[in-house]
């Protein structure tokens, strides 16, 4: 059975739809790429799958044992984000949220997951600094353990590299790509076509709708993909 399946999902904003008739199915271990314009549906779909947005239509079902709660979530960076002012380790801790219920501390065991998770992504030295001292890259790293300590089977991932330097992109997709070869199934919004065929292994093209959706190498013989490399799209 399918980790994720959407029949015919649609969803929107008010008087504007956003995503139509959207129908597909991830399995257990894939590493989806979600590429396309800007306003092409790519953010609105993260948003129904984790439940923050509701359908209009349509259904998403889970399967394998997967709740919405159990989704680990990075969404796209924003200023006050950045500048929020706990340690790295209340960061990475504030990640086992949903396991804690109405619970008002956290537990032994839930305390062991984030140092599991804060020595899986290699941040032990940076535990106790402040999360708005670290770089970009260090901050991805921290948020990358958080969304970690919701899930052991599905990371959701909103354009984790932007503005992020060539050298630490290369270094955040590498360890998304171990990630993901450890067991974690990996959906990303990306506006990097060339990095979302090089690291994925099935890619989704959306324009409100799916225009394309298959292995990154069908995705390179497509004239969608000559279409949208040659047209200087990077939404």
């Amino acid at each position: 059975m399918a980790l994720i399946r959407c029949e015919n999902l649609t969803m929107g904003y008010e008087n504007q739809l956003a995503v139509e008739q959207v129908s597909f199915a991830i399995e257990a271990g894939d590493y989806v790429c979600i590429v396309g314009e800007n306003g092409s549906g790519k953010t609105t779909l993260l948003k129904g799958l984790l439940g923050l947005l509701c359908a209009r239509s349509g259904s998403i079902t889970y399967g394998d044992g997967l709740r919405q709660n159990m989704i680990g979530y990075l969404p796209q960076q924003t200023i006050v984000q950045k500048d929020f002012p706990a340690s790295v380790y209340e960061v990475v801790l504030s990640g086992c949220l949903n396991r804690r219920g109405l619970r008002p501390f956290y537990s032994a065991a839930e305390r062991r997951i984030a140092d599991a998770n804060i020595e899986r992504l290699s941040i032990a030295g940076l535990r106790r600094r402040s999360y708005r001292e670290l770089s970009g890259g260090q901050q991805q790293r921290v948020l990358l353990a958080r969304a970690l300590c919701a899930t052991e089977k599905l990371l959701l991932l909103d354009e984790p590299v932007t503005g992020l330097d060539p050298v630490v992109t290369a270094e955040l997709y590498a360890l998304i790509r171990q990630l993901n070869q450890e067991g974690v199934t990996i959906i990303m919004v990306s506006h990097d076509i060339n990095c979302a065929m090089h690291n994925a292994g099935k890619i989704l093209h959306m324009s409100t709708h799916v225009l394309f959706y298959g292995s990154s190498e069908e995705y390179q013989k497509s004239a969608l993909c000559q279409k949208f490399l040659g047209g200087g799209h990077h939404g």
